[in-house]
């Protein structure tokens, strides 16, 4: 599960490099559409990112914090 998970984010910081560079990238051309690329280019550096951690939190809401310590009941702390 370790590997998916760095592959994963890898995947993660690949993506957001390449966001990062086409709204600098499109912020310098100067072509008619280039204004529009960049508004969608910041709008995604801003949404991916945010939906990355929201998937994130429900996922560990879901599945529960493994390296959590567990509580000893009130019978378990009596013995």
């Amino acid at each position: 599960m370790k590997k998916i998970k760095r592959i994963l984010a890898v995947i993660g910081i690949i993506i957001l490099l390449g966001l990062y560079l086409s709204t600098l990238i499109f912020a310098l051309i100067g072509s008619e559409r280039a204004l529009d690329y960049l508004k969608v280019s910041v709008y995604a550096t801003i949404v991916v990112p945010v939906l990355i951690w929201a998937y994130m939190f429900v996922y560990k809401l879901m599945k529960g914090d493994e390296n959590k310590p567990e509580i000893p009941s009130e019978d378990e702390k009596k013995d």
